[in-house]
C-alpha cells in the first residue's frame, strides 16, 4: 500500500481560510477514485518560519492508482490551492510504502 503524504505550512494570515478550503479540497481528491481514504493532521512542532504545519495522508488503492492521479488529476487540484494561497503556503509531497501494520486493543 502507498500513502501519498502532503505536508503544508500555512501562513497565519490565511490559516482559517485555508482550513475551510482544505476540508473541501480533500473530498475532491478522494472523488478522483484513486484513494481509499485520507487523514488531515496537524504537525505538533513549532516551525522557525512561523505559520502552522499540517499533513494530509491519502491512502492510494495501488501504485498504479497514484501514478494515474499524478497523470490525470494532480496538476489541476494542486493549482487550485496555488492560485488561492500563492506565497502564503509551502507544500512538499512524499510517498510512503506501508510495510506492515500493527494495532493493539486494551480491555
Amino acid at each position: 500500500m502507498i500513502i501519498y503524504n502532503v505536508t503544508i505550512n500555512i501562513d497565519d494570515s490565511v490559516h482559517n481560510e485555508w482550513l475551510v478550503w482544505i476540508k473541501e479540497h480533500i473530498p475532491q481528491v478522494l472523488a478522483t477514485g484513486k484513494f481509499i481514504d485520507a487523514k488531515l493532521t496537524k504537525v505538533l512542532v513549532e516551525e522557525d518560519m512561523g505559520g502552522t504545519t499540517y499533513s494530509v495522508q491519502y491512502k492510494a488503492h495501488s501504485r498504479e492508482a497514484l501514478d494515474a492521479y499524478y497523470a490525470e488529476d494532480a496538476e489541476r487540484l494542486r493549482g487550485d490551492g496555488l492560485k488561492k494561497f500563492a506565497d502564503k503556503m509551502l507544500a512538499f509531497r512524499t510517498e510512503l510504502e506501508v510495510i506492515d501494520e500493527y494495532s493493539v486493543s486494551f480491555k
